[in-house]
């Protein structure tokens, strides 16, 4: 599935979004971090999507989505693909709505997560190497098994619900001049997008993606679809192509996408368990490799990090807890 012929969501979409999701989750916490601003030099704030339900930000776009199907879709079942958070989120609001979900997740597929799907209801499927192959038998069983197919990112109801954390950030903090948000699919960053633009258009948007898995990155700034390599360890962004619909929004709305090293997020990962005290998984501490990496040109400006998720498993925890960027800390005066 492709998004063309997809409308681009509109910010009353998100409206509407926001007032479904009221009666199913609380807003997530917005918190300020002296440590953090300390080694970035920017008023750094947290937007706590870690500590959803699912323990991820894409239960908001399951949620809106899943409570919208028809009464044939809803008999019909859903299915869709994931390495783990938005299956996590599919798997969470099938199970509110008594719709029967199934999951396709790459057969190394983080544990934590998979075993999570498990307890939500989902049937999990666990297929191919990495997610575009979970993805692709995803797409058959759905042809011949005749589930309504949910795509991961091509879906204006899940962008429009994941929009929402934006949303949240700003009404919260209005006086924030810079979101940076990380990319897999792009839901995420392109709800941020349409958000952002429609409360204040000064707002920046940075997106980040792994330098080990660069596809949409190539996408936005080349328009070259992919696919690319995707070695990352951090699952929440491993896509080897770009997709439409959320392609579509960031090339017309995003300000910039930067690309941090697999080693920079496991430092990341390290600084963000340290400073907030929870559990972060790699795509939710990618905003804060970015904002070091962009430490001189957002200096003193007002940042808020999503993020993303705290679905990390004991053992990439383990993996991480020894890394330190060098001089992440500022050098004293004198």
């Amino acid at each position: 599935m492709t998004g063309d012929g997809l409308e681009i969501p509109r910010f009353t979409d998100v409206l509407q979004a926001r007032r479904r999701l009221r009666s199913h989750l609380d807003p997530t916490p917005l918190r300020h971090y002296r440590g953090l601003s300390d080694l970035t030099g920017a008023e750094t704030w947290v937007k706590h999507e870690n500590f959803q339900p699912t323990g991820a930000f894409k239960v908001r776009g399951g949620i809106n989505l899943v409570s919208q199907l028809s009464d044939d879709e809803r008999r019909r079942g859903v299915i869709s693909a994931s390495t783990g958070n938005h299956g996590q989120s599919i798997a969470y609001a099938a199970r509110l709505f008594g719709v029967a979900a199934t999951i396709c997740a790459p057969a190394g597929a983080n544990r934590v997560k998979v075993a999570a799907m498990e307890e939500l209801g989902a049937r999990v499927i666990l297929h191919g190497a990495d997610f575009d192959e979970a993805r692709e038998h995803c797409e058959a069983l759905a042809r011949r098994e005749g589930h309504r197919y949910v795509h991961s990112a091509n879906e204006p109801l899940l962008i429009a619900g994941v929009a929402t954390h934006t949303l949240e950030a700003l009404e919260a903090r209005p006086e924030l001049e810079v979101i940076i948000v990380p990319v897999g699919g792009g839901s995420g960053a392109s709800g941020a997008c349409i958000a952002a633009n429609a409360v204040n258009p000064a707002i920046e948007v940075i997106a980040v993606q792994s330098a080990q898995a660069p596809a949409a990155r190539i996408a936005w700034r080349e328009g070259h679809m992919g696919p690319a390599a995707s070695t990352t360890f951090a699952e929440g962004m491993a896509t080897r192509v770009a997709f439409d619909l959320p392609q579509r929004i960031l090339r017309e709305r995003l300000d910039d996408f930067v690309l941090v090293d697999d080693d920079e997020i496991r430092s990341a990962v390290a600084l963000m368990v340290e400073h907030t005290r929870t559990l972060v998984e790699a795509a939710g501490a990618a905003p804060l490799a970015a904002l070091l990496k962009l430490r001189e040109r957002l200096r003193g400006r007002r940042v808020a990090l999503i993020c993303s998720g705290g679905n990390i498993s004991p053992e990439q925890l383990r993996d991480v807890l020894g890394w330190r960027l060098p001089d992440a800390r500022p050098a004293k005066a004198g």
